[in-house]
């Protein structure tokens, strides 16, 4: 069976999808943009875009009772391959270097609500 998980500490979602499901062991979090839970504001730069991210993302798996050590598989989403490095040394402020989880990194010709950056994961509970 799947359990729909939810948090007021991310975004609501801007589309009709769950923030995350769990089946089993497995939780598939939904893309995450950076928008604040909060004041719903979309900060400037893919820095501070980035981190708002893995920010959101995070309070996604500790709603679903897991974190980023358990992640296994993410997907970035960029919407211009040039903020690659910046993503790439925040995400691994994140995710740690040598057991970082599985990644994908996608250029997009556009995201919801025209940010730089999504990122989606798969995480074992």
């Amino acid at each position: 069976m799947k359990k729909i998980i939810h948090t007021v500490n991310a975004p609501e979602p801007v589309g009709p999808y769950s923030q995350a499901v769990q089946a089993g062991n497995m939780l598939c979090c939904s893309g995450q943009i950076p928008i604040h839970p909060a004041t719903g504001t979309i900060p400037d730069g893919i820095d501070a875009q980035t981190r708002q991210v893995l920010a959101n993302l995070k309070a996604v798996l500790t709603a679903g009772g897991t974190n980023f050590e358990n992640v296994v598989k993410t997907t970035v989403f960029l919407k211009d391959m040039n903020d690659f490095p910046v993503v790439n040394t925040i995400y691994a402020e994140a995710f740690g270097e040598t057991a970082a989880p599985a990644r994908s990194t996608i250029q997009v010709a556009r995201l919801p609500k025209d940010v730089l950056v999504e990122i989606d994961a798969i995480a074992v509970v």
